[in-house]
């Protein structure tokens, strides 16, 4: 198990808590005593860094130098580099909230430090994720992987969206760079929110969970019977090569994703 060095924090009847030792990864959110998450060591809910989703065949370009991922997920490499490391508390936080930090080490080719900040009140939760170099810039992405259980003991969730586009996918689950209407589930697929992400999701008569984020890009995935993931990211999948963003010395990636719940109307 790698649930050690975990932390706890409270606000009204919702209560969160984070392996800092298994990835700093959300490993249970309680609302009322109900638990919102899918338990086990590799859900819950894990930041995606310094990059999400898929990077295609593990290989990607900063200027004219190549870099090779190792390949977990063949024939790509999937979800970044810090899922299942140990990260270090940092001082502040209390018993609402905490800050995390995580030293990038190989195999990622870059040094850099990544800040993960939470803050829970009574009917939300915030968390808020940077990245800073060392020395060289380099392409990065930020995101988060929530696995929020289908079924509360009710009807299955239902999400609600409104994506301006689909991004196609290709047989080799990568976006093909065709941008299309929106098409129904089931997903693993990302969608376009130029104005933001929104996404709500509801288990009727039981609880209403709306996903925000700055961000433009989130990857719906609901391909599996216990759960769905509603994941806001900095850039689509396969972004370190068709979308890079670079970290530099003077301009840090930061990213933000905001859950905030209610009973359904």
């Amino acid at each position: 198990m790698k649930t050690q060095d975990t932390a706890t924090l409270v606000a009204g009847d919702a209560e969160l808590t984070v392996q800092s030792g298994n990835g700093c990864r959300i490993g249970s959110l309680r609302i009322g005593g109900t638990e919102v998450l899918r338990q086990g060591d590799h859900f819950g809910s894990f930041p995606m860094a310094p990059w999400c989703g898929r990077t295609e065949n593990g290989e990607f370009r900063n200027g004219g130098r190549v870099h090779r991922l190792p390949v977990n997920n063949p024939p790509h490499a999937i979800h970044g580099t810090v899922r299942d490391k140990p990260w270090r508390r940092a001082r502040g936080g209390g018993d609402t909230g905490a800050v995390f930090t995580y030293d990038l080490t190989e195999p990622w080719p870059y040094a850099g430090r990544i800040t993960q900040v939470f803050e829970l009140e009574p009917n939300a939760l915030t968390l808020r994720m940077g990245l800073e170099t060392y020395g060289d810039s380099f392409p990065a992405q930020l995101g988060w992987h929530p696995w929020f259980l289908r079924n509360l003991g009710g009807e299955d969730v239902t999400l609600a969206f409104d994506a301006a586009w689909q991004e196609e996918r290709g047989a080799d689950h990568l976006p093909t760079g065709k941008r299309i209407d929106p098409q129904p589930g089931p997903w693993d697929d990302c969608f376009g929110m130029p104005d933001g992400v929104a996404v709500t999701l509801t288990w009727a008569d039981q609880l209403e969970l709306k996903v925000t984020s700055p961000s433009e890009w989130v990857v719906l995935y609901d391909e599996q019977p216990e759960a769905v993931c509603v994941e806001p990211q900095t850039g689509p999948p396969n972004g370190l090569n068709t979308h890079p963003r670079l970290v530099t010395p003077i301009e840090p990636l930061e990213a933000t994703m905001r859950w905030e719940w209610r009973a359904p109307r």
